[in-house]
């Protein structure tokens, strides 16, 4: 092969290489698995046969104020689908709802539970703000209507996918691992009559912090949560989850600002802060404190490994 022959083809292979990475990164879809796709759009998705069992599923939801977005549904085999717990899994800030889900999978087939993975990508929820902080505040402070917090998704995508496998099941267990976690603490406080039966947060980066007196978003001062809100959030079932090696100080998404580094220099310090202001402002309000902290030993931040310290409390 002549050299002007080599650099040409060579030349043809990098522009090739190129368009097809810049086709992957505007699709907005962070994991696409051609052979799990199942492109429906959620109000024509009813009826058993376009969930398989024991496979991952995907369709595209839609039925909301706010951008389409990419579900992904894991249904155990051999379990009656009608009875079966469901969880809402959330994952992190790389968008990786598919890979969280895989790490999920035997997990849920071997105790038969329904897995929702709703993927919040970046090309429609592209920062902190339109994901782990629910998209409730315009880029001006104004308060947004609620229909469109990205918050106000979840509930939908459950129904939807209730009424595809024709469940019987009227509340939901939410997990969230990193900014996963910080989707549902969140959730929490602004969703105070969701059908969750308990919240896992699992080594958040980082809080807001049940407390009035804090500015938000690290605090609820100004963020439009009520005092009977807060009340209601102290006293529902959630459970804290923290690896106790999740300790790096240089971690490369640790949030370092002053509020944050207040809460603790890394994320196990900052769960246990997160913890232990809940209590305190459970005794300082007279509420119900609902909520349990769980250690994992020997997990840094790997939701894989967080996961097997969690699926006991799916129910």
């Amino acid at each position: 092969m002549s050299r002007y022959l080599y650099r040409r083809l060579s030349h043809y292979f990098i522009k090739i290489s190129t368009l097809l990475l810049v086709l992957y990164i505007h699709s907005g879809y962070s994991e696409e698995i051609k052979g799990y796709f199942n492109n429906i759009e959620s109000p024509l998705l009813s009826g058993n046969e376009q969930l398989k069992a024991g496979d991952i599923n995907r369709f595209i939801f839609s039925d909301w104020a706010g951008p389409k977005i990419p579900v992904w549904v894991f249904l155990p085999k051999g379990v009656d689908m009608k009875k079966a717990p469901i969880l809402i899994m959330m994952h992190g800030a790389k968008r990786g709802a598919h890979r969280y889900l895989k790490e999920w999978q035997p997990l849920a087939q071997n105790k038969g539970v329904i897995v929702i993975a709703p993927e919040f990508s970046k090309a429609d929820f592209p920062s902190s703000k339109h994901y782990n902080l629910g998209y409730v505040f315009a880029n001006d402070h104004a308060l947004r209507k609620e229909e469109k917090w990205t918050f106000s998704s979840i509930e939908s995508i459950f129904d939807t996918v209730v009424l595809a496998i024709k469940s019987k099941q009227t509340h939901y267990t939410i997990y969230g691992h990193s900014a996963g976690s910080q989707f549902v603490h969140r959730y929490l406080y602004y969703k105070p009559n969701a059908r969750v039966k308990r919240y896992i947060a699992a080594n958040a980066g980082w809080y807001t912090l049940p407390s009035l007196n804090e500015i938000y978003p690290y605090g609820l001062k100004n963020s439009g949560v009520s005092k009977e809100h807060l009340k209601t959030a102290l006293s529902k079932d959630v459970v804290v989850l923290l690896g106790d090696q999740d300790t790096d100080i240089h971690h490369e998404s640790l949030r370092r600002t002053p509020q944050a580094m207040r809460q603790g220099a890394q994320r196990f310090a900052r769960g246990l802060s997160f913890y232990e202001e809940g209590l305190k402002q459970a005794k300082i309000l007279g509420s119900d404190f609902g909520w349990k902290k769980r250690i994992v030993k020997g997990v840094a931040h790997s939701n894989g490994r967080m996961a097997k310290g969690a699926i006991d409390l799916v129910e």
